[in-house]
């Protein structure tokens, strides 16, 4: 467990997580698809890697997380499983694998820990999965979960603008809080809502909730990798600070390796056998 940049490297728990908000220690997290990456983000002391079901979008280029399959997510969560040493790594279930009744939400659930390894599942939703999630709890699954903008429902909002701005939908999204949070989730994701919304629940809640566009007065943050990276492009929601611009300096650096080959100076005479 050599070369991490934090001195804390014991394995983080869904136990950790939950004493992490208690202390009033901010939580890291990032997604992460394979192996490599994973092996980067933890060493680098990241407290959770999500296998996001944005695999779709970033790995597989679909225009929405609906098309990624049970079979998809358990093999990117498997390749960063074996990436990742310290990290809490969730996975995230995907669309169609929990919604149709418990006992199909059950059954991809053991699948997916089962096959992947991961420590933990993300499930998209609040009071209407309220069942399906404590089946799975009750399987000895630790469940996040996940409110505001679920984009596994893109095609029912129609728009990927900020969720529960009117009273009506904020205070629905208070109600599935505290109900995924009395039905055991270790933590709940909130994805772009008002920040003053997610600072109430994250008051209201003994569980750490993880924001993506939701301000800083959640227990934590979490980023797609490749968008904090700057791998992608066409991408700023106002959410996103990038650390990283590694979209220009790949490009430059194959175009610097084309550049090499079609001259014929690589490889060269101590590159070669």
């Amino acid at each position: 467990m050599s070369g991490y940049l934090v001195n804390d490297t014991r394995k983080v728990t869904t136990h950790r997580f939950i004493e992490m908000k208690q202390k009033g220690e901010k939580i890291s997290m990032l997604t992460s698809y394979d192996y490599t990456t994973a092996r980067i983000v933890d060493g680098a002391g990241i407290d959770g890697i999500l296998v996001g079901d944005s695999a779709s979008n970033v790995m597989a280029g679909n225009t929405t997380t609906i098309p990624i399959t049970v079979d998809q997510m358990i093999y990117h969560a498997r390749s960063v499983v074996r990436g990742a040493k310290r990290a809490l790594v969730v996975c995230d279930m995907p669309f169609g694998s929990y919604q149709v009744d418990c006992v199909d939400g059950v059954r991809n659930a053991i699948r997916i820990m089962k096959e992947s390894g991961c420590d933990a599942l993300k499930l998209e939703g609040g009071v209407e999965i309220i069942d399906t999630i404590r089946r799975i709890l009750d399987a000895g699954i630790p469940v996040m979960g996940h409110l505001g903008l679920t984009p596994q429902s893109i095609n029912k909002f129609g728009t990927y603008s900020v969720r529960a701005k009117d009273e009506a939908e904020a205070a629905k999204l208070r109600t599935d809080a505290v109900a995924l949070a009395e039905a055991g989730c270790f933590a709940i994701v909130l994805e772009k809502v008002p920040a003053s919304l997610a600072r109430d629940v994250s008051n209201s809640v003994a569980v750490p909730t993880i924001g993506i566009g939701a301000g800083g007065g959640t227990d934590g943050q979490i980023l797609v990798v490749d968008d904090m990276l700057g791998k992608t492009q066409g991408f700023s929601p106002r959410f996103l600070r990038r650390y990283a611009d590694l979209n220009t300096i790949m490009t430059s650096a194959i175009g610097r390796y084309v550049e090499d080959v079609k001259n014929c100076d690589f490889p060269n005479e101590q590159e070669s056998y």
